[in-house]
């Protein structure tokens, strides 16, 4: 049969737009065929040489994409079986190394004696004597005063401390005059137990009281102190107070406090009524002109309640007042 070119020309034009590209760079054939079989010259080409069994002219077409050997691509999106290397074992762990470095150069008992020597000064042991209040009191009717502090002596697990504090009007006998002297064990890094004594020296008449109690830093940095008191004649009280320093700058400090207490029974010679006997309120803003030095200023208001409220009154004073505040703060 024989083709024309014009006619061989214009059938190949038609038939390579639908060849795909892919079909067009096959790795897999070296000489690059024509699409269309129609097209080729078989004038030219030498039929003698041809393998005819292995040729399967009745094959359908191969669709583009299907007949390639995608092995050789990489696998995306196919976990690999994970080997015997990569699985985690339950074998113990290598024991604790029980030697020391410094033993290549030194003898035993040479080390032994420089790490007990090196604990021994990180022992820590010291004093301190603070004065947290010491303040003037300015109110309607009479004027007064109020300090409290601590001096306490030990370390940083055991201390013993020695705190007073105290309250009342100028020319007048102290409204209230507290000794406490007390063992203070740290039962953690937040917080400390106390254990110890109190001494009333006014009001009269005076109490002695076995107390236990707990302090420390509870969240958000809040300073807080719960106390109960048994005295000597076998009235029960509690007390609780918590403050917080609200650092406005590195110097300035503002410190709101809170203190509240409470009786299990009424105690008329003190006048101390059962239930809630007084809640007091401060803010005291100071500055720390060193860290041992600080003045302040701030205001203070008290509130009886109860019988508590009604003893003070038959005594002639009312059950609330407010007080502004100016004092220092000192550390030795």
């Amino acid at each position: 049969m024989r083709v024309y070119p014009c006619a061989s020309a214009l059938v190949l034009a038609a038939a390579l737009p639908a060849v795909p590209a892919l079909a067009q760079d096959n790795a897999a054939a070296s000489v690059e065929m024509p699409a269309d079989h129609a097209a080729m010259d078989h004038e030219t080409m030498d039929h003698g040489t041809m393998d005819h069994e292995a040729m399967d002219h009745g094959a359908e077409p191969v669709p583009p994409g299907e007949g390639m050997d995608h092995s050789m691509h990489m696998s995306h999106g196919t976990a690999q079986p994970a080997s015997s290397a990569d699985t985690p074992g339950n074998a113990p762990p290598p024991p604790v190394s029980t030697d020391l470095a410094a033993e290549r150069y030194y003898p035993r008992a040479v080390i032994e004696g420089s790490l007990a020597a090196t604990l021994k000064s990180m022992r820590f042991r010291g004093y301190a004597v603070q004065i947290d209040e010491l303040e003037y009191r300015a109110r309607d009717g009479s004027d007064g005063y109020g300090f409290a502090g601590q001096a306490w002596y030990g370390g940083d697990i055991d201390r013993a401390v020695f705190a007073f504090e105290g309250e009342g009007n100028f020319g007048e006998q102290a409204e209230r005059l507290e000794l406490s002297g007390y063992w203070r064990h740290a039962i953690d890094p937040w917080f400390n137990l106390q254990l110890g004594m109190r001494q009333d020296l006014a009001p009269d008449p005076q109490r002695t009281y076995a107390m236990a109690g707990i302090e420390g830093l509870a969240p958000y940095w809040i300073e807080v102190q719960a106390q109960m008191f048994v005295s000597d004649k076998g009235d029960v009280h509690g007390r609780l107070t918590a403050s917080y320093d609200q650092r406005i700058t590195n110097r300035l400090i503002l410190e709101p406090e809170l203190e509240a207490n409470a009786a299990f029974q009424d105690v008329p010679e003190l006048g101390i009524g059962s239930g809630m006997d007084k809640l007091e309120l401060s803010a005291r803003l100071r500055y720390e002109v060193t860290g041992m030095f600080a003045p302040y200023v701030g205001v203070f208001w008290e509130r009886r309640f109860g019988k508590s409220a009604d003893y003070a009154r038959s005594d002639g004073e009312g059950a609330s007042h407010v007080s502004a505040l100016a004092g220092v703060r000192m550390i030795f």
